[in-house]
């Protein structure tokens, strides 16, 4: 699988290459949304903030939910995964949000997909890379690209990086 790294930001979400999704992660008590979920936030005019402030979805372990991108990044579909109380995050917990999110996203046939690896300043690298490689990617069955939206520590600790 290819695993490319992007910036976090407007800039890396509107470089992203030969991805068909995006995928969001959302704890129940990210108010504001932090990382790139504010920066998407931010491009779809608080779309995503008034779907949590409707309580449709919240951010629960196990929420999933879809939105369109309209055409204002370079991916058709937009995933978002609750990741539960973010504050409460440990490898345990992430590696289960990100097996769910890979599983999700390979029963919508998703070949390609951008990513931001939760967990800045509550988990070391190593940690978040392990959880890509051990829990996102076997259960992304079907996925031939990820581009994780990373800084520059990170990326460096991704796994069969290209480009």
């Amino acid at each position: 699988m290819n695993v490319a790294a992007y910036d976090i930001g407007l800039q890396g979400l509107d470089s992203l290459e030969g991805v068909d999704a995006l995928c969001l992660f959302v704890g129940e008590d990210d108010r504001p949304l932090p990382g790139s979920a504010g920066f998407v936030d931010w491009r779809l005019c608080g779309a995503l903030s008034r779907v949590l402030q409707s309580g449709f979805f919240v951010g629960a372990q196990g929420d999933s939910l879809l939105l369109p991108a309209d055409g204002r990044f370079p991916v058709p579909r937009i995933f978002v995964v609750g990741l539960g109380r973010r504050k409460g995050l440990d490898a345990s917990s992430l590696g289960e949000a990100l097996a769910n999110a890979g599983q999700v996203l390979a029963r919508a046939k998703v070949e390609g997909v951008a990513l931001e690896i939760p967990g800045t300043g509550a988990l070391d690298e190593a940690a978040r890379a392990a959880s890509l490689t051990d829990k996102f990617i076997p259960a992304f069955k079907g996925g031939k690209k990820v581009a994780v939206l990373a800084d520059k520590d990170l990326a460096r600790r991704l796994p069969g990086r290209k480009g």
